[in-house]
C-alpha cells in the first residue's frame, strides 16, 4: 500500500456505523496511517476477499488491519471506531470503519482508506492531518450497524458451477465475527465443513446438486452460537452474484 493522496476528495462521507452508547470499552492506543487511493474510497484487491464491496462498504470508510485484529480473516467484516489523539487537529468522534483488508505499517493497527483517515481530522484540518502519515490513535470495537440492509452471501467470482463454490458473507452486522461456515449435504444428511480459503472467504469442491444451505458459526456478546441460512442460495448459482438472506445480526 502506497502512502500518498490528494486530499482534497475525501472530506464529505455519509456513516452507516454507529457506536452503541450502553456497551462502553476501554480505547486501546495505536497507531493508523492512510493509503493512496485516486478516489478515497477502499480497495477492491483486500485480503479478506469482498471485491467491489471492499471499496464501497460503509461509505468507503475501510481499513486494512493488522494481524491481531485480522485474526487470519476471523476480524474480516468487524467494526471500529478510531479517533487521533492530537486535540489541535481531531474530532472526539473519529472514523467509525469496516475490516476489509489485512495491513501493517509503521507499528500501525490501522492502514485507512483516505475517506476515513480525513474523517478524523477537524474540518479544516484534513491536510495537516495527512501531512503527518502517521498518527497516533486509540480505538474500539462497536457494533456495524447497517441500515435496509440484511446479511447477504456472494458466490465469489472464482466460483465454477457445479463444482466448485466458494462463498463471502456480506453485511456482517452487530459486535460478532464469523468463526466457521459449513454447508448440508442432504445426499449424506449431514453438515460438511467448509475451508476458510482466505479472509472471509469460504469455499467447498463439494457443492450440493440443489438449492445451497448453510450454517455458519458466530461469535459475539451473547457466546458462540451457530445462525442456520437454509436454501440462502439457488440451485443454478451463478459466480459474482450475491444472494439476500433474512439474517441480521445483532
Amino acid at each position: 500500500m502506497g502512502f500518498s493522496l490528494k486530499f482534497h476528495c475525501c472530506l464529505m462521507s455519509v456513516m452507516v456505523l454507529l457506536p452503541t452508547l450502553c456497551y462502553a470499552q476501554d480505547y486501546v492506543k495505536s497507531r493508523a496511517t492512510y493509503y493512496g487511493s485516486p478516489d478515497c474510497l477502499g480497495t477492491p484487491r483486500g485480503a479478506c476477499g469482498y471485491g467491489e464491496f471492499g471499496r464501497t462498504v460503509n461509505d468507503a470508510n475501510v481499513a486494512g488491519v493488522s494481524y491481531r485484529l485480522y485474526k487470519n480473516g476471523t476480524g474480516c467484516g468487524t467494526c471500529y471506531q478510531v479517533r487521533c489523539t492530537n486535540p489541535q487537529l481531531c474530532t472526539d468522534n473519529g472514523a467509525n470503519i469496516v475490516v476489509t483488508d489485512y495491513g501493517e505499517g509503521d507499528n500501525t493497527d490501522f492502514i485507512l482508506s483516505p475517506r476515513a483517515y480525513s474523517r478524523m481530522a477537524q474540518s479544516d484540518k484534513a491536510a495537516e492531518l495527512f501531512a503527518y502519515g502517521v498518527v497516533e490513535v486509540e480505538y474500539q470495537r462497536i457494533p456495524c450497524r447497517y441500515g435496509g440492509y440484511k446479511m447477504q452471501f456472494k458466490v465469489h467470482e472464482h466460483s465454477k458451477y457445479p463444482n466448485y463454490l466458494a462463498i463471502v458473507i456480506l453485511y456482517q452486522a452487530g459486535q460478532t465475527e464469523i468463526l466457521a461456515a459449513d454447508v448440508w449435504q442432504a445426499d449424506c444428511n449431514e453438515w460438511i465443513g467448509m475451508r476458510r480459503a482466505y479472509g472471509a472467504v469460504f469455499d467447498t469442491t463439494y457443492p450440493p446438486s440443489g438449492a445451497v444451505t448453510l450454517r455458519f458459526q458466530v461469535q459475539g456478546r451473547a457466546g458462540v452460537y451457530w445462525v442456520q441460512a437454509s436454501n440462502v442460495i439457488p440451485s443454478d448459482w451463478k459466480a459474482g452474484v450475491a444472494y439476500e438472506s433474512d439474517i441480521e445480526l445483532e
